[in-house]
């Protein structure tokens, strides 16, 4: 398994756990890629999973060039329209799993993208 797909079924569990219900993941369209689209709170989640092994590239929040954001805002916001959600509250996280000695740090940083 690589460390992508390692990461996001890390996060998955982690969201889980904290009362999240998965609405879906890997969701793609023309202008991207989604990793995880959650709900808590009747709020619904956009969520950017990054993993890394260790920060000599920087964290993994660094990651997510402005190129790549773009692509994500305009992917929430095809999904939004496809799915007829404009009256939900939503918001854009970013789920940085860090894997250190066979463990995982997961940290969330809620409205890390703004639409």
């Amino acid at each position: 398994m690589n460390l992508g797909k390692l990461g996001e079924e890390i996060a998955v569990s982690y969201l889980k756990k904290r009362g999240y219900k998965i609405i879906e993941t890997n969701f793609s369209c023309k202008f991207g890629e989604i990793d995880i689209i959650a709900e808590k709170d009747d709020t619904i989640c956009f969520i950017e999973v990054k993993t890394r092994t260790n920060e000599s590239f920087g964290s993994p929040i660094e990651a997510i060039t402005p190129f790549k954001m773009k692509h994500i805002i305009k992917s929430v916001q095809y999904y939004i329209l496809k799915r007829h959600l404009e009256d939900k509250e939503v918001r854009l996280d970013v789920l940085e799993v860090e894997m250190i000695d066979g463990r995982a740090n997961v940290n969330q940083i809620e409205n890390a993208i703004w639409l």
